[in-house]
Parts: C-alpha cells; sequence; structure tokens
C-alpha cells in the first residue's frame, strides 16, 4: 500500500510576535474553515490521515495508552470513511484491508482518530509518502489564541502545536491542514501561556524524518508567576492556579504528570527528594516531611 501520512517532530529559530488584527470578514472566514475541518473531532481527540493505493499489504499501527494512563490512544480508524470495526484496543493493532476486497491499485483513506495528549505511530511506513510542504506566512499569538497563515500546502497533513517549555518542545495541540496548494491557508488554536516568555511553533513530520517547522512565536505573558504549598500531613501539593506539572524521582524516572490545581502526593514517599517542573520553573526540589496527622 502507498499511504500517505503525519507524525510528529523538533526545532527552529526564533521570531519576536507582532500585534495584527483580522478584519471581520477575514475572521469569519477562519471561523468557517475551523469548524470545516474540526466539528467531527471533540476537543479532547485529533485525527491522522493516510491516504495511498492497496498494494495487498495491510497497516500496522503501535498504539499507546492515552496521557492520562486510561484507556488506548486510538479511539477509532475509519477506512474510506466506513468505521473499522476490527479490534484497536491493543498496544498494536493491524488495519485489515482485506475485509474490504480491494483490488491492487485501488484508492485507500484511512482516518486514525486519537487522544490528543498521546500519539500512535505506523510501523510500517510505506514507500511513497508525502512531503510536508508548507510555507509560513505569518504566526503570532493574540491574548491566549495562537494564529498561523500558510502557503503551498500540497497535502493534507496534520499540524502539530508545540510549546517550549521546560527545555524542551512539549505537544500542546493539533490542527487538520486544509492542504490548499494555491491560496493562503488560515489557523487559530486556544494556547495557555505560562508565565514569563513563552515559545510556540507549529510543525509537520513525515516518515522520511524530515520536518516542516514554522518560526518560532515569542510572546510575554504579564500573568503572576505560580507558586504553591505542600501539605505534609495529607501528602498533596497545592498550586496558586491551575497549571501544567511533572513530578521525577532521584533517578530521573518521571512519576507523575498533568494540569491540575492540586496534586495528590499519597504515592510518593516520605523525606525522598523529587524535582517538580510547573508554569516556567524547571527542576524545583521537594520532599514530604514524615508528619502525622492530628
Amino acid at each position: 500500500m502507498e499511504v500517505h501520512g503525519v507524525v510528529v517532530a523538533l526545532e527552529a529559530g526564533d521570531h519576536l510576535v507582532v500585534g495584527r488584527e483580522f478584519s471581520m470578514p477575514k475572521l469569519l472566514l477562519i471561523l468557517l474553515l475551523f469548524f470545516c475541518f474540526d466539528i467531527e473531532f471533540s476537543q479532547s481527540e485529533a485525527a491522522i490521515i493516510h491516504q495511498g493505493r492497496y498494494r495487498q499489504k495491510n497497516l500496522y499501527v503501535q498504539n499507546p495508552f492515552a496521557g492520562s494512563g486510561v484507556g488506548f490512544c486510538v479511539t477509532q480508524v475509519f477506512v474510506n470513511d466506513s468505521i473499522y470495526n476490527g479490534d484497536i484496543n491493543s498496544s498494536a493493532f493491524e488495519v485489515d484491508f482485506k475485509r474490504y476486497g480491494f483490488k491492487e491499485g485501488d484508492s485507500i483513506s484511512v482516518k486514525i482518530i486519537h487522544k490528543t495528549d498521546c500519539l500512535p505511530k505506523v510501523l510500517n511506513p510505506p514507500l511513497i509518502t508525502p512531503k510536508c510542504t508548507f510555507t509560513t506566512d505569518s504566526i503570532w499569538i493574540e491574548h491566549d489564541t495562537l494564529f498561523w497563515i500558510t502557503r503551498n500546502e500540497h497535502f493534507q497533513m496534520t499540524f502539530q502545536i508545540q510549546q517550549y517549555r521546560w527545555n524542551k518542545w512539549i505537544f500542546v495541540g493539533t490542527e487538520f491542514g486544509q492542504g490548499f496548494v494555491t491560496i493562503e491557508n488560515k489557523y487559530f488554536q486556544k494556547v495557555e501561556l505560562h508565565s514569563g516568555t513563552n515559545k510556540f511553533r507549529v510543525i509537520q513530520y513525515n516518515y522520511s524524518g524530515k520536518p516542516c517547522k514554522s518560526p518560532n512565536i515569542l510572546v510575554e505573558s504579564n500573568s503572576d508567576p505560580i507558586s504553591y504549598k505542600m501539605d505534609h500531613v495529607n501528602m498533596n501539593l497545592t498550586f496558586s492556579k491551575t497549571t501544567k506539572f511533572e513530578i521525577f524521582d532521584a533517578d530521573g524516572n518521571l512519576v507523575k504528570l498533568g494540569e491540575t490545581l492540586e496534586i495528590d502526593c499519597n504515592n510518593l514517599k516520605r523525606n525522598t527528594t523529587y524535582w517538580l517542573n510547573y508554569d516556567n520553573i524547571i527542576g524545583e526540589e521537594i520532599k514530604f516531611k514524615k508528619k502525622n496527622k492530628q
């Protein structure tokens, strides 16, 4: 099977945000495009599209657990817009095209619906794949919304929105590419700003390993830095405001992550050093001291 697909990537140069406003007709066009391409998924789901021709081979998908730890990443699979009824509730599954009676050379489209806090991976990359081709006309942030305008999209490939936080790029959302090569394509997505300087980018990635990246966009947030309090009796940690966080043990193993106002730390060991990333803070040392309940 020749397949056109999408996965993920890293890195680019910095670009300082410049204020910009949409006229009402342009804003209406953006809203129309947004609903046209996003209406079939909830805000917690995204899609990876694979298109090609049948070559008497099936598709194999690596299916990690969701970022929440509950259930697998993939929720549904569609083959030529018909729901795939095979078993997808495992760490790896096969999309069996034989059940559809395809003949060699038939056109096939596979849509993999997945949760946004994880990313499935096709295990048998095809011989012919699309190239990410977009160029960024402009990218900017207004309030809590990231906008970007592209040209030269030869294929409908998924954009991944990434934020640079804790000395690494982290996934914060996806947007399905429109793929119109002859016109400007306009996109927007809500993003969460941490205190201080924020850095974002959008990226597409093909199976050959070459990414296409927008310039990095920098924007200053005027929100107050987040603080936290530790309750050594009830073993929880409360932030002054909801924030993304990660907790690592002394060996560098990730033991907790998420976005919350309060972390239940009862499964952490007392008098043991852990390292906390939150807001824009990296490697804050935390240790729950032994205290008896009153």
